[in-house]
């Protein structure tokens, strides 16, 4: 009893050490990016590949998470992805070019993958339903504590010493959460682990992995038009071909055939489409506020502040709003109004008052709160609590995936419009950066279609908690809580 005990009390402030560290260095990057450009003689925009990749490699590791800890034990697969992630960060700290930095970028991606999808198993198998909830609501604090300290703390790094000294922050967290799980990590392992489908990783992988990267090189324009066609032939038809062979393996990496609950497929889907808009702007705000302001790193970390502070304040009342309003309602308006927020930067310029900035940056972190809110926990509404772990295995990684395709595709975009002009024109950069807000913003309008599927009593029983199943998914899954 007393070991339980002792678990019990540490577990959540390890998982909540983990992913306060993992969450700090997937925002502390971004505002480095201009310095980082400049250090290794690159254009700030191809250092989207720096951000791409490691979300990328999540979205392609998040799958094999589950499988590695029932066979291997979560204690001993969550003390290598630590190991990893901290090893990465100085292999980041170190590099002396861009691939550099993208090769360890993959690998420390490659730890995060393996990282909290095993810490919030260890979560679910120790804590009863009835305790579940708030021990998840303490682990997702540094979540939320992440984002907010991340861009600021990454603005004054930058700004007094250098932006490799970004990514050795990283070590004495990653050294407390390696002790704390050599004392107090659980070591569950599965009863019958199910055998790991490599046909369909691979791929899966190798599908998702040449998609990104040809969005990435088209905003280059490093290629012909002959071999980018044969490039997004391959990935479609490694994709589909994951799909075909998805529909007769007895244990697929993602089962397809979720899809066919009507709440799932709209949620992950609608979602995939709202993210390719809002996940450019954590990549694009920076380079607004640096090259098109001329803002030093940490007032422009300064400036994203608001966002996260807002989105920490949304979860106060998002679950009285969804209660009073549903999911339709919710889902429709608020998107349209995430459109509208991320088009309003495009009236920013160097003329713009700093609190007419904060103020969008505070809308933008209201909406985007509510947004994720909704729906992470629409997507468990119609899922049985048997399916609810591989549900969350597959709106985990269609979310990662979402997000490197936004950042792909907001750059392309502003690489579109920039042409060949030097990005040092701070005119021509501001304009190319306002060109693609407004079509990030069009991409989020469009996806407000998806949502108008919905009924208006679709999420009902998750927002009113009104019905056992659905309270019984929501707490084996606490993915909605970690990915808000």
């Amino acid at each position: 009893m007393a070991d339980t005990d002792n678990v019990k009390r540490y577990l959540p402030w390890l998982v909540a050490t983990a992913l306060f560290m993992e969450q700090l260095d997937a925002t502390i990057v971004n505002t480095a990016v201009p310095s980082i450009a400049a250090s290794l003689n690159v254009t700030p925009l191809s250092l989207k590949s720096v951000v791409t990749s490691y979300i990328l490699s999540l979205a392609v590791g998040i799958p094999v998470s589950g499988w590695m800890a029932d066979r291997f034990g979560t204690r001993r697969v969550f003390a290598t992805a630590i190991s990893i992630f901290t090893l990465a960060s100085v292999l980041c700290g170190l590099s002396l070019n861009a691939p550099m930095m993208v090769a360890a970028r993959l690998l420390q991606g490659i730890g995060g993958a393996m990282m909290m999808p095993v810490g919030r198993l260890s979560i679910i198998r120790t804590f009863p339903k009835n305790e579940l909830l708030k021990a998840m609501n303490f682990v997702i604090l540094p979540a939320l504590i992440g984002p907010l300290l991340g861009p600021t703390v990454g603005g004054l790094i930058v700004h007094w010493t250098s932006w490799r000294v970004i990514f050795f922050v990283n070590v004495p967290v990653g050294l407390l959460a390696l002790y704390l799980v050599l004392r107090h990590m659980p070591d569950y392992r599965g009863a019958e682990p199910r055998p790991l489908d490599i046909i369909g990783l691979i791929l899966f992988g190798s599908g998702t992995a040449i998609l990104s990267w040809l969005l990435e090189v088209f905003g280059e324009h490093t290629l012909d038009g002959v071999t980018m066609g044969l490039m997004l032939v391959l990935s479609v038809s490694l994709l589909a071909a994951y799909g075909w062979h998805a529909t007769r393996e007895q244990f697929p990496l993602l089962r397809l055939t979720l899809f066919k609950i009507r709440t799932f497929r709209i949620s992950v889907l609608g979602g995939f489409i709202t993210r390719l808009g809002v996940g450019g702007l954590p990549f694009l705000l920076p380079l607004l506020y640096q090259l098109g302001l001329k803002l030093p790193a940490w007032q422009s970390g300064l400036l994203m502040m608001p966002t996260a502070a807002a989105a920490m304040g949304m979860k106060l009342v998002a679950s009285k709003m969804l209660a009073r309003f549903g999911y339709r309602q919710i889902l429709i308006v608020n998107t349209v109004c995430i459109g509208i927020t991320i088009a309003l930067f495009s009236l920013v310029g160097p003329s713009t008052p700093w609190y007419a900035i904060a103020g969008i940056g505070l809308l933008q972190g209201f909406f985007n709160s509510l947004q994720f809110s909704s729906m992470n926990t629409l997507a468990y509404a119609d899922v049985e609590q048997k399916d609810s772990s591989m549900a969350s295995t597959m709106a985990s990684s269609f979310q990662q995936l979402s997000m490197s395709f936004g950042l792909a595709w907001g750059s392309l975009v502003t690489g579109w419009f920039l042409g060949r002009v030097p990005q040092t024109d701070q005119v021509v950069v501001t304009q190319a950066l306002h060109h693609a807000f407004l079509a990030l913003a069009a991409v989020t309008v469009v996806s407000a279609l998806m949502f108008w599927r919905l009924r208006p009593d679709d999420g009902s029983s998750i927002s009113g908690g009104s019905t056992p199943k659905a309270a019984a998914a929501v707490a084996q899954d606490p993915t909605p809580l970690s990915q808000a």
